[in-house]
């Protein structure tokens, strides 16, 4: 990556300004990029509430950053001294923003626009996989997981989905009879909801499940859930899938 000429201070608000709207909100030498932000100081208030669950140097790690966004969790990642960071996501006006700020910040981390359907490409394998915030935006949440396990996470992987409905985790049995319909009823059973049109305005909120349902995906698609540092945020690592699974396709 090339070294950035150094900007004037009102050339990189103009600069920061063209790459709007921004859903990060990202302090670029002194410029924030969403200020406005309607969570806040987005994502930056949560990440400090569950940053220690990641070793503090990542020295000799790659790590790969699933819909990266404008890239704040990469970022992170090369500050922690990760060896590789790469950054995927299906849409190039985040990509653009990546780009930018990492070459502010004089950080080399490659951006690819891909899916997370598309991992298999790759064809590699990382020590640690940020998958956070994406998979209520898929049309195939359990696939996005199978496919993850199958081709990218080496061992941890750091997950987070938005959740709603009964935040309770069921005793359920193994199996249940073809006749059982009242487990199916219990306001705690593994669920998802599907949005068939918008959710907070956006069409591509498509399943949301409860916390039950996240964390029984998890494990149906081979993760162990090492830690639960606040809500709706796992830190997971490779295990051995409960029930004999076929591998998914490359895609």
């Amino acid at each position: 990556m090339d070294v950035a000429r150094p900007m004037k201070q009102e050339d990189l608000q103009r600069r920061i300004e063209e790459l709007g709207p921004w859903f990060q909100n990202l302090n670029i030498k002194g410029h924030m990029t969403a200020p406005d932000h309607f969570l806040g100081d987005y994502p930056t208030f949560k990440w400090k509430g569950f940053q220690h669950v990641l070793p503090s140097d990542l020295g000799g790690l790659s790590v790969l950053d699933i819909g990266c966004n404008a890239g704040f969790y990469a970022l992170e990642m090369k500050r922690r001294n990760a060896a590789r960071v790469v950054g995927i996501d299906s849409d190039p006006h985040y990509l653009a923003q990546a780009r930018f700020a990492a070459e502010q910040a004089d950080m080399e981390i490659e951006f690819r626009q891909m899916s997370v359907y598309d991992v298999g490409r790759l064809g590699e394998k990382f020590d640690l996989v940020i998958f956070m915030g994406v998979l209520y935006h898929l049309r195939h949440p359990l696939l996005a997981l199978d496919l993850l396990y199958e081709h990218a996470v080496g061992d941890m992987m750091l997950f987070q989905s938005l959740q709603r409905g009964d935040e309770r985790i069921p005793d359920l049995k193994e199996d249940y009879d073809f006749s059982e319909w009242s487990i199916f009823d219990q306001p705690e059973y593994p669920k998802l909801f599907f949005i068939e049109e918008r959710y907070a305005s956006d069409p591509t909120n498509w399943f949301v499940p409860n916390q039950a349902a996240v964390e029984a995906m998890l494990r149906s698609a081979g993760f162990r859930i090492d830690d639960h540092p606040e809500r709706e945020v796992y830190l997971c690592r490779r295990g051995q899938r409960h029930y004999a699974v076929e591998p998914p396709p490359s895609l």
